[in-house]
């Protein structure tokens, strides 16, 4: 029989003096800092990326509403944009606590109840982030009566610029890096950032992660909502299976979480991958079956508009 979890990764080797010849990651995980004494730290570089994503996703709905791509005024695109921030934000969250924490500690919140709003410990996962958005989008669909599959395609246009910016301050942060590795572009990274202590040559992993999950989804969502007449739930479902498909290739390079065990020798993120990527196949084959084309108008014009 197999076990659901299996073993979980070992220690990192470190050394006390960088391997020669690669560049060494001294990149500051805070743009600003306060005094000390102050409540807060600083202006971190992953607070600004989420704060990016969202401006961007702004942009864009405002973008398409002057192109005559969706059918929402100002005041429904700023309730959409306030329903994405809390989607994201608390599903990112309980998704980390329930699919990475809890699994490690059944206990967690019967110990520690308050743990799920400590973000300095574990942070977020992006799969639950997409789940609070779905969420999200079904209840302005209801409030506002439009169609939520028309809203999840838009949506989907929205996120790839958001996994850009957050793997982009996670390499600024040091964190969630790459697997050892001798190659000419490998980077030495350390366990805080005011450590005097330097883990081996590592993969970037969280750029190449930014390349796929972020620019190339980017611009294949753009291109495909572009060329309009697509049916509804389609273009959802391949963001879906794309980045499923680069998130399992990008994690064969990444370092499994440090204290997180192993799915069937699968790291958490790509178990979770694969729920999504059939997920997203199935929604193609649904949409496709369906045929229910966008029209030129894009999303459904609300009753109550």
């Amino acid at each position: 029989m197999f076990a659901l979890t299996s073993s979980v990764p070992p220690p990192l080797e470190t050394t006390s003096v960088p391997t020669p010849g690669f560049w060494v990651h001294n990149l500051d995980p805070l743009l600003v800092r306060f005094p000390e004494g102050f409540w807060l730290e600083g202006l971190r570089w992953y607070g600004l990326a989420y704060v990016a994503g969202f401006v961007m996703a702004g942009i864009l709905l405002h973008s398409y509403r002057k192109r005559g791509r969706i059918s929402l005024n100002s005041d429904q695109i700023s309730t959409l944009l306030t329903a994405i921030v809390l989607g994201v934000l608390v599903g990112g969250r309980l998704g980390y606590v329930f699919g990475y924490m809890l699994p490690q500690n059944p206990r967690l919140l019967l110990d520690e109840p308050l743990s799920i709003f400590r973000v300095d410990k574990g942070g977020m996962a992006s799969h639950g982030g997409m789940i609070g958005v779905w969420i999200a989008l079904a209840w302005f669909a209801r409030r506002t009566k439009t169609r939520f599959w028309n809203l999840m395609d838009i949506s989907a246009t929205l996120a790839p610029a958001g996994l850009f910016f957050g793997r982009i301050a996670n390499f600024i942060n040091g964190e969630l890096w790459g697997r050892e590795t001798d190659v000419a572009w490998a980077v030495i990274f350390r366990p805080s950032y005011s450590s005097n202590i330097y883990l081996l040559p590592r993969h970037p992993s969280q750029l190449y992660e930014a390349g796929l999950e972020g620019l190339l989804l980017l611009v294949w969502t753009q291109w495909r909502f572009r060329k309009g007449r697509l049916p509804e739930g389609r273009l959802a479902g391949e963001t879906m299976l794309g980045y499923a498909i680069v998130r399992v290739f990008c994690e064969i390079f990444r370092e499994p979480d440090a204290g997180v065990s192993l799915v069937l020798g699968l790291s958490r993120g790509q178990f979770y991958s694969l729920f999504l990527g059939i997920f997203g196949m199935a929604i193609i084959i649904w949409a496709t079956r369906k045929n229910r084309g966008i029209g030129d108008d894009g999303v459904e014009t609300p009753k109550n508009a």
